[in-house]
């Protein structure tokens, strides 16, 4: 057993993962590990190689080797260097985290990032959010999300985050969202799924605070226990 539990959060595109997980590992004291920013720090940096997304041999080799680090910013908040390069702002554009997506689904890929998030978050007291994170890296995890919403207020939220400004149509930036939860469901290796025994939360109508409580509520005994609650 752990002395302090290990926490996943799998959902699609705009599930409000990211900013969820935030606010629970500030509200229970746990290291936050993003493995979504993994994926597309890999995207990120073969695109500096010059290596084709399609090219799943050559990204699995570069995953292998990815310098990652999370420092966190002058504010307190997390962050994501490359190689000592904060890559933060980089890995969050339209066309990278597309990206992301595309290279996440290369066998060789997943192998070498599922390994560094074992490596990463084993020893416990860790909050992890991606889209295999309670099926694939750590199926024995003390507590398991589900995080969705309805395709139009996903895209919604990708839109506020990618196209305001007129930068990119709603409807764009929708379809992206539905192809990408096509892409993200039927790849091959460690498709997007609901883990055993995860809760699922509908975050459409909930604010940040409202689905940290729904999962605060949901924590099992176990969990509760190692974390204090």
């Amino acid at each position: 057993m752990r002395d302090r539990p290990i926490v996943t959060i799998d959902g699609p595109s705009g599930a409000g993962k990211t900013t969820v997980s935030r606010r629970l590992a500030e509200r229970a004291s746990l290291t936050r590990l993003d493995t979504g920013a993994m994926y597309r720090a890999c995207a990120l940096a073969a695109r500096k190689a010059g290596i084709p997304w399609s090219d799943g041999a050559r990204l699995g080799r570069l995953c292998a080797e990815l310098d990652l680090s999370f420092p966190k910013g002058e504010k307190g908040e997390p962050g994501v260097a490359l190689r000592g390069e904060d890559v933060s702002d980089a890995i969050r554009t339209p066309e990278i985290s597309m990206g992301a997506s595309e290279v996440s689904v290369h066998k060789q890929v997943r192998e070498a990032m599922v390994s560094l998030q074992r490596k990463l978050g084993e020893r416990g007291g860790v909050v992890l959010e991606g889209r295999d994170t309670g099926t694939v890296v750590f199926p024995d995890a003390e507590a398991k999300f589900f995080l969705d919403a309805a395709a139009a207020v996903r895209a919604k939220r990708r839109f506020l985050e990618w196209g305001a400004g007129g930068r990119k149509p709603f409807e764009e930036v929708l379809r992206e969202v539905l192809r990408r939860d096509i892409r993200d469901s039927t790849r091959e290796h460690s498709p997007l799924r609901m883990a055993e025994g995860a809760v699922y939360i509908d975050t459409t109508t909930l604010t940040v605070e409202e689905a940290v409580e729904e999962m605060l509520r949901n924590l099992p005994d176990g969990a509760r226990k190692g974390l204090g609650l």
